[in-house]
């Protein structure tokens, strides 16, 4: 089974509805989804928020936070993720970040730094992730790590936890 078929079993096994806010993917972790059947029951939709403008807009991003951290960081990945979750409705909502290269790298935050955001239940974590490649590679190597976090926090909830809507 795929990750993304057991992202999606595991988000119907426990009730919840899923939206996505995508950087640095630009909606490959959306396609991911769905890619695995049954998809339609459990997606709501997602955002592809390149700038920062959109960020603040579509998601609610504190502006002083990008302007202080910067669009890749852990922050923005947090607010990404609790944004996309308010706008859509979702009980669940994953967020991605980062520099996807070749360029754009700098000493502080090289090519290959994402930030993944994961709002699931009310609560949101965020982790960052140092990836190596191709642009393409960093991008989908971020779109899988995203589900397999969703994954992980689904896991410590429990078996026989569901997600209220």
């Amino acid at each position: 089974m795929s990750l993304e078929e057991r992202a999606v079993q595991a988000l119907t096994a426990r009730g919840c509805e899923i939206t996505t806010a995508e950087s640095c993917t630009g909606g490959m972790l959306a396609s991911m989804l769905v890619n695995a059947a049954g998809a339609s029951e459990i997606f709501k939709e997602g955002y592809i928020t390149y700038s920062n403008e959109a960020k603040s807009r579509l998601l609610g991003v504190d502006a002083q936070a990008l302007e202080r951290y910067g669009a890749v960081s852990e922050t923005v990945a947090r607010q990404m993720a609790e944004g996309a979750a308010a706008a859509a409705g979702a009980t669940a909502a994953l967020s991605v970040t980062g520099i996807a290269g070749p360029g754009g790298g700098t000493k502080e935050k090289p090519v290959g730094l994402v930030y993944i955001g994961c709002y699931l239940d009310g609560t949101t974590t965020a982790e960052r992730n140092l990836f190596h490649g191709s642009r393409l590679e960093i991008r989908e190597a971020s779109a899988r790590r995203a589900l397999e976090l969703l994954l992980a926090r689904m896991e410590e909830l429990g078996d026989g936890e569901t997600v209220s809507r």
